[in-house]
């Protein structure tokens, strides 16, 4: 394991950012096999579970991911991530602040924020943010009320206001779109149902990290 801090492993490491939502294997089972197969980020984001449901998994993941070079975030909640010990918290626009989360987690911890637009993605920085999301980059279904896909063009423009900043691209991304998307300005691609739901999620990412030219089990 890396003796550098988590937001220095975010800073300069870049790829599969793995998101875990209603994978067809168990998620335990999914989160130590992406820790094997060298993904980087994992995030947990499972907006239905109950509380105690939420975090019960997320301080299993965390016995997984605790060890290794993989990072582990918890989406949109910072009290979830602080009683399970992750690494940091995703928040979108409408959760809790970024000062709010620091409180809960400590300022050791990552956080995270979505956002759609180069105004958006400046307010993340001036607001501490440690990374940002952006997108969706393309139409996706795993979001019911995702607003409309920006495109390469739009992640060029986030890209472009926010250098500084580390950026994850998410929505629609597949193993055929993702060198393009990291080419638009992304350091990071996350991927939902391109790995979870896979008839193999293991091999899904076996077949990513080559592509990405990261490396394979």
């Amino acid at each position: 394991m890396s003796t550098v801090s988590p937001k220095e492993r975010l800073l300069s490491g870049g790829g599969l950012y793995l998101v875990l939502t209603s994978p067809v294997i168990p998620h335990v089972e999914l989160a130590a096999g992406a820790c094997d197969r060298g993904v980087q980020v994992l995030q947990l984001r499972e907006k239905h579970l109950p509380y105690e449901e939420l975090v019960r998994l997320a301080r299993e993941i965390a016995d997984v991911t605790g060890g290794t070079d993989t990072l582990f975030i918890v989406n949109d909640r910072p009290d979830v991530a602080a009683a399970a010990g992750a690494d940091g918290v995703h928040l979108g626009q409408s959760d809790a602040s970024i000062p709010a989360a620091r409180d809960l987690m400590g300022s050791g911890a990552i956080v995270g924020l979505s956002t759609r637009t180069p105004d958006e993605a400046e307010a993340a920085r001036i607001a501490g943010a440690d990374y940002i999301g952006v997108g969706p980059v393309f139409p996706t279904d795993t979001k019911p009320d995702a607003l409309a896909p920006i495109g390469l063009g739009g992640l060029r423009s986030v890209a472009r206001r926010v250098p500084e900043l580390t950026k994850v691209a998410i929505g629609g991304i597949t193993r055929s779109t993702s060198t393009d998307v990291l080419g638009a300005g992304a350091h990071y691609v996350a991927v939902i149902s391109a790995v979870c739901h896979a008839d193999d999620p293991l091999t899904a990412i076996d077949d990513f990290q080559t592509h990405l030219g990261r490396r394979p089990r």
